[in-house]
């Protein structure tokens, strides 16, 4: 997944700076994307950075954070929505901009619901999430790694908005302090379990920070020096991160440990005010889908069951028939054989590991693909500073220019949930030929709005991801790695299993540790990995559906096809069809297909 969501993209490429700013989004010119695409960098500056367009008439965003107040609760949806009405009354110039079309305004239908709660909003990350602060969530869980890695410092100019971003860093936390206080006011307070993950990260942000020179203050003064722009920058970051940052996360600390005593501890939303509106309107966000949560709930255990079955069949080729398939997976996820050394040679050891075999991939890609992505790929460690809270592994796109690369992490803080079987997947669902490939393919293509190469649909983009390790499979990759394959059955089970737990917390009633023994017994999870994941779906309601509902819709519309054109149907021109346009809607991306299929 990528952490922020955000796919990056070169401004000079995708948008050519206007003179003036744009019109507002709902007067909708011709053509009417660049308005909507002005408003929504305009409420969201970071936005703006993370896509390469804080230049140019845009430069003065570069300075400015985005807006956590109550007022903002839709974040950037709130440009598609304002442009919606006017975007209806026009008509698509031709196919292709239909699908455009259609993808805003089924956007906006879908965000709109999120203004009427008295709680949460659409966080950076483009999720709806009922806490804006939490392991997951808040500018002191973002911030640091946006200010280090996106937010480029090439001028002086560079090291002087990045010290007003460090100011506008305090009243952030400020700002979603004051959210927190009014949302448990209203019933919205997060459970226990949740606000002991936060606080223990709010600690260790805090912890992070002291002393000079670290954090905060070593990101601008690393980079100011190797530069080569003047000035005392360490001295005055320092003083702003010792002053109004670390008041803020002081006030922080303090609502959430009040917040602590008395709190709940059922997990889903289904305990907020209207929760379980709330969560229904979460998961259609999140899968672009109207199943309900009962027939997601049903869809996961039919999933689990048949990919077990599969599973079953290597785990009896390896000794393991006399075990549960959940069984089967962790006893062979302990095998020392199969374990990385618990150290920093053996920690370096996965990352090789993880390059070896996105070599051997891209060997592979052109017999699916008719081209591949120019933005290059580096493997990383997540940081320590965020390990706790962070996904096992995801990906940060890069630039259309290849001035900065693209990125996949992998959380390496317990190297135990990282047995050898387990990684191939994994880097083939992060890199290619997944989020990276078709991150990279949207951003490069100029015949794709830039609009688009900002929103996020989870469904596609993490279905991609789900379709890609099973088209790894298909092209070769575990041929003469049949561990490598349980990997992968491994990685499709507990996606099955993610549907089955995320519509049982937030849906059903389920507790968290119902939610965790479950993850552990039938996808065979580690518990570290079982209870952060849990900890996440609570705090991203509906998210964790994405992935095999997207995944289950590029299988059924590639079968759709083929089916349709017999002997003509052609697997790169599918490929074609659906990464043209970046990410969609999977009821859009139907339509895509549609077309595809009737000009073949």
């Amino acid at each position: 997944m990528d952490r922020r969501r955000f796919l990056t993209a070169s401004a000079a490429v995708a948008l050519a700076p206007p003179s003036r700013a744009l019109p507002a989004a709902a007067s909708i010119p011709t053509p009417p994307y660049l308005a909507v695409l002005e408003a929504l960098l305009q409420r969201s500056p970071e936005t703006a950075t993370a896509m390469g367009l804080d230049t140019g008439v845009h430069a003065a965003l570069k300075a400015k954070l985005d807006d956590g107040s109550a007022a903002n609760r839709l974040g950037i949806y709130q440009a598609v929505v304002d442009a919606a009405p006017a975007l209806a009354k026009v008509s698509a110039s031709g196919p292709r901009d239909a699908i455009f079309r259609a993808t805003l305004l089924w956007l906006a239908q879908a965000a709109r619901p999120f203004a009427s709660f008295p709680y949460g909003a659409v966080s950076v990350d483009s999720y709806p999430v009922p806490y804006v602060v939490s392991q997951v969530e808040g500018a002191y869980q973002a911030l640091p790694d946006f200010l280090a890695t996106e937010h480029t410092i090439d001028t002086h100019d560079d090291a002087e908005a990045y010290l007003d971003r460090l100011n506008a860093f305090g009243p952030a936390m400020d700002q979603q302090t004051e959210v927190m206080r009014a949302d448990a006011a209203a019933g919205a307070a997060p459970p226990g379990f949740l606000l002991d993950a936060t606080l223990t990260q709010l600690r260790q942000f805090q912890n992070d920070q002291n002393g000079p020179g670290a954090g905060l203050v070593a990101s601008l003064a690393r980079r100011t020096a190797a530069k080569g722009i003047a000035g005392d920058w360490a001295t005055r970051a320092q003083a702003i991160v010792d002053g109004q940052i670390a008041t803020a996360a002081q006030k922080q600390i303090a609502l959430l440990t009040s917040l602590r005593t008395g709190a709940r501890d059922t997990a889903g939303v289904q305990a907020l005010p209207g929760g379980d509106i709330y969560y229904a309107a979460c998961l259609r966000l999140h899968t672009t889908t109207d199943h309900s949560p009962q027939d997601v709930h049903r869809m996961g255990l039919d999933e689990a069951e048949r990919v077990s079955a599969r599973a079953r069949y290597i785990l009896d080729e390896h000794g393991l028939n006399g075990l549960s398939v959940g069984a089967g997976l962790t006893q062979l996820s302990k095998d020392p054989a199969q374990l990385f050394p618990d150290t920093e040679a053996g920690r370096q050891a996965v990352l090789d590991f993880v390059r070896t075999r996105l070599a051997d991939m891209r060997t592979r890609l052109p017999r699916a693909f008719s081209h591949s992505p120019k933005t290059p790929l580096e493997v990383r460690r997540v940081p320590e500073a965020i390990a706790l809270g962070a996904p096992g592994a995801y990906e940060q796109g890069g630039s259309v220019d290849g001035s900065r690369p693209a990125e996949i992490y992998f959380n390496l803080h317990d190297i135990g949930d990282w047995p050898r079987w387990t990684i191939p997947t994994t880097a083939y669902h992060e890199g290619d030929p997944g989020h990276h490939f078709q991150g990279s393919l949207a951003n490069e293509a100029a015949d794709i709005p830039t609009v688009f190469k900002a929103l996020q649909f989870n469904a596609y983009v993490e279905g991609w991801a789900l379709y890609a390790e099973q088209l790894a499979d298909e092209l070769g990759a575990y041929d003469a790695d049949p561990l490598g394959r349980l990997g992968m059955l491994q990685g499709s089970l507990f996606r099955a299993c993610r549907l089955v737990v995320d519509t049982g917390l937030h849906a059903m009633g389920w507790s968290r540790e119902k939610a965790i023994a479950y993850l552990i017994q039938t996808a065979g999870s580690t518990p570290n990995d079982a209870r952060r994941e849990v900890e996440r779906y609570c705090a991203w309601p509906g998210q964790a559906c994405a992935y095999k509902i997207g995944q289950l819709s590029f299988l059924r519309l590639r079968n759709d096809a083929q089916q349709q054109l017999g002997s003509r149907f052609d697997l790169k021109g599918y490929h074609d069809a659906v990464l043209g346009y970046g990410a969609l809607p999977l009821t859009v991306m139907g339509q895509a297909v549609s077309d595809w299929a009737q000009s073949a």
